[in-house]
């Protein structure tokens, strides 16, 4: 298993192989579909983000409530292929990697070869298991849109896989 620190250089992703297992730590952003759309909007109207694409990594996914002992509850990942039209722009605002789960469009792909960026899956039904590795969790963006909301995510040790690499390799 490759231990990762985030944000990730582009020599990391370019090291990254299709089906290598990795262990994240450090801070990933979640954003959904209405998330993306608001950050859209911003950028097309020129209104600045409260926090930076550029580096970013983005998970597909919305923390549940914490308990009082966590800093999350759940958070597992949806599926990707909802974020399909918003990928390939997202890394051309330099967005180095997303999490999520299952296959994307051959235009998602594409886009990750151009950005060298990488697509990490994350495995369906583990919520929980992923919601133990967030150490801190806080809305940064949209509260309006609830789970939908962009959360700032320090993680440590969260388990992915390498699902496409930078070179177009792919576990599907």
């Amino acid at each position: 298993m490759k231990k990762l620190t985030l944000p990730l250089a582009k020599q990391q992703i370019e090291e990254l192989h299709a089906g290598d297992s990795v262990s994240l730590t450090g801070v990933i952003l979640t954003a959904r579909d209405e998330a993306h759309k608001e950050i859209f909007k911003h950028l097309d109207n020129s209104l600045p983000l409260p926090f930076e694409l550029k580096n970013s990594v983005i998970y597909f996914a919305g923390p549940c409530p914490a308990k009082p002992d966590k800093a999350s509850g759940s958070c597992g990942p949806t599926t990707s292929a909802r974020m399909e039209s918003f990928a390939p722009r997202m890394l051309s605002f330099g967005v180095s990697a997303f999490i999520g789960k299952g296959e994307m469009n051959e235009a998602t792909r594409e886009a990750l070869k151009k950005f060298t960026g990488v697509y990490f899956a994350a495995i369906g039904g583990a919520g929980a298991l992923y919601g133990n590795a967030i150490k801190k969790c806080e809305c940064i963006a949209f509260p309006e849109l609830l789970s939908e909301a962009v959360y700032r995510l320090e993680v440590e040790n969260f388990p992915a896989v390498v699902a496409y690499d930078c070179r177009g390799g792919s576990i599907y």
